[in-house]
């Protein structure tokens, strides 16, 4: 079986997954902000990333990755949700992987805040860029200390459910 080939089984699985994170994603839509600071929010969708992560290939990863974006992005109604989505989510990811693979034994939590903080520097160079303005990094302090208690704990939920579902 070649390295890119994916059994039906495993789409099957890889899908539900897009959509369990989908629908995490659209229910974190509709809880009300819980800061002025544009961005704040629980990410609570990358608990299935960080499943993903360590149970799957990184390509197979960043599909599931790349569909919530999409999909997520048609349910927010927002083209720009997509561009700050897709900033986040793929340096994120970009981070992420090869920590989880050159350093297997860094804790899943760990490796979330990190996801979390770079998720943060991506949307905040993408606001840089879409506004033509540097004033969106005055908000990467609060972005980073919110990033790293909800990446803590996004990841300890990731290591729970990968420990339950081993």
């Amino acid at each position: 079986m070649s390295d890119k080939k994916i059994s039906a089984k495993k789409l099957a699985e890889l899908s539900l997954l897009t959509a369990l994170a989908l629908i995490i994603f659209v229910v974190e839509l509709r809880i009300p902000d819980l800061s002025p600071v544009p961005g704040v929010k629980l990410g609570l969708s990358n608990i299935v990333t960080m499943y993903c992560l360590y149970r799957f290939r990184p390509w197979e990863t960043a599909l599931v990755v790349s569909a919530r974006v999409l999909l997520g992005a048609v349910f927010a109604s927002s083209p720009v949700t997509l561009i700050f989505s897709a900033a986040g989510a793929f340096l994120c990811l970009a981070g992420m992987i090869p920590l989880s693979r050159f350093l297997p034994k860094l804790p899943i939590w760990l490796c979330s805040i990190i996801g979390a903080v770079l998720h943060n520097i991506g949307q905040v160079a993408a606001a840089v860029i879409y506004m033509g303005s540097f004033a969106p990094v005055y908000y990467l302090p609060v972005l980073l200390i919110s990033g790293c208690i909800a990446g803590a704990f996004t990841g300890l939920c990731a290591h729970f459910v990968t420990a339950r579902l081993r």
